[in-house]
C-alpha cells in the first residue's frame, strides 16, 4: 500500500505545482496520465494486486487523485481552448469569399457502360425491365427450355440457396428471367431490355467472374424475323464502337432461342492484330442471341403461331473490357481508387 501512496503523493506534489504556458503542455500530460498507458492507468492496474482492507482505504484517495488530474486537465484545457479561438477570430477574413469546393467522384465505368447501353436501345424504342436476383427454377430454368439434365442446373454451375426436386431457388444466372417474368404478366408486342447482375459459380481470372451484370434483350411482335436481330445488333455496335468495327455472327446453341448465333466483333484493343483478350484471333465474342424458341413463348402463354421474336444477351464487363480496353475484369469489383479516379472526369 505505502508504495501506490507515495506514488500518488509525489504526482498530487507535480500536479499543484504544474502551470502550463501553451496548449502543447496540456497535451503532453494529457498523453502522460489520461492514455490508455498512462500514469492512472497503471495505478489502477497495480491497485487490483493489493488485498482487500488496503483497497477499502487505498480505493477512495485513488478516485480522489483521478478526479483531482481530470479537473485540473479540463480547467487548463478549457483556458487554452479559448484563448487559441480568440485568437483566430482576431484574424481579418472576408466572409464573402466563396467556400472551398466538393469533390466530386465518377461514375464506375459499369455503370458508365450500362447507362450508353440503355441509351442506345432507348432511341429503338426499348423500354428497361427488371426484377429479382433470387429466383425460382420455373422462370430461370424450366420456361427457358432447359432440359433437366443441362449442366446450368448443376451445383458446379449455379449458387443453389435452396435445392429439393421441382423447387429450385438460385441466385439467377442470367436475366432471361426477366424475359419470361414480363411475357407471363403482359401481353406482345414486347421490346424490353434487362440490365441486372447475375451469379455463377465460375473461377476467378482475367476473364470470367463468380458475380457480373448482363444486359438482356426481347423483341416479340408479328412477323418478327433473324433480319430484324441482325439490323439492331448491327446497329448497336455502330453506335457503341463507332462506324467502321466489324460485325460477324457464328452459329451457336442456347435452350431458349433457335435458330441461335454468337456475335463478334474485330478487336478494339489490338485493332485485329491478335492479343489475350481476343486469343490472338483478332475478333472477341460480346453477345449471344437468336430467335426466340415457340417453346419458351408457349410457356409464357404466348401464341407462338402468331407471333415471333428475338433475344440477345451481352456481359457488360466485356463491353466495358473492349471500350475502355481494360484487359483485366477483376479490376471493376476491386475497389482500387487508382483504377477509378480514371474515371472521375465523367459527369454524375
Amino acid at each position: 500500500m505505502s508504495n501506490i501512496q507515495e506514488k500518488i503523493d509525489h504526482y498530487t506534489a507535480e500536479l499543484k505545482n504544474w502551470k502550463p504556458t501553451s496548449a502543447q503542455e496540456v497535451e503532453d500530460f494529457r498523453l502522460r496520465f489520461l492514455v490508455a498507458k498512462g500514469i492512472l492507468k497503471n495505478l489502477f492496474e497495480e491497485f487490483k494486486g493489493v488485498s482487500n482492507e488496503e483497497k477499502r482505504v487505498l480505493g477512495k484517495v485513488l478516485n480522489g487523485f483521478k478526479q483531482a488530474v481530470e479537473a485540473r486537465f479540463n480547467e487548463m484545457k478549457v483556458k487554452f481552448g479559448e484563448t487559441q479561438l480568440s485568437t483566430k477570430q482576431n484574424v481579418s477574413q472576408d466572409l464573402t469569399l466563396p467556400g472551398p469546393g466538393f469533390t466530386i467522384g465518377g461514375r464506375h465505368p459499369l455503370s458508365l457502360v450500362r447507362k450508353e447501353i440503355v441509351e442506345i436501345f432507348k432511341k429503338l424504342g426499348f423500354i428497361v425491365a427488371e426484377g429479382p436476383e433470387i429466383e425460382d427454377d420455373w422462370h430461370n430454368f424450366t420456361a427457358l427450355n432447359f432440359p433437366e439434365e443441362h449442366p446450368a442446373r448443376d451445383m458446379q454451375d449455379t449458387f443453389f440457396i435452396r435445392k429439393q426436386q421441382g423447387n429450385d431457388i438460385a441466385l439467377r444466372t442470367h436475366t432471361s428471367s426477366v424475359q419470361v417474368r414480363m411475357m407471363e404478366n403482359g401481353k406482345p408486342p414486347f421490346r424490353a431490355i434487362m440490365p441486372g447482375r447475375v451469379y455463377r459459380n465460375e473461377a476467378i481470372s482475367a476473364r470470367a467472374h463468380c458475380f457480373f451484370h448482363q444486359i438482356e434483350g426481347l423483341y416479340i411482335d408479328e412477323g418478327v424475323s433473324f433480319a430484324d436481330l441482325k439490323q439492331t445488333l448491327f446497329h448497336f455496335v455502330q453506335e457503341l464502337y463507332g462506324e467502321g468495327t466489324k460485325v460477324r455472327f457464328r452459329p451457336s446453341y442456347f435452350p431458349f432461342t433457335e435458330p441461335s448465333a454468337e456475335m463478334d466483333i474485330s478487336c478494339t484493343i489490338c485493332k485485329g492484330a491478335g492479343c489475350n483478350m481476343c486469343k490472338y484471333t483478332g475478333w472477341v465474342e460480346i453477345l449471344g442471341c437468336g430467335m426466340v424458341d415457340p417453346n419458351v413463348l408457349e410457356n409464357s402463354g404466348i401464341d407462338s403461331k402468331k407471333y415471333t421474336g428475338f433475344a440477345f444477351g451481352m456481359g457488360i464487363e466485356r463491353i466495358a473490357n473492349l471500350k475502355y480496353e481494360i484487359k483485366d475484369l477483376r479490376l471493376f469489383s476491386e475497389n482500387d481508387i487508382r483504377f477509378l479516379r480514371q474515371f472521375e472526369t465523367e459527369i454524375i
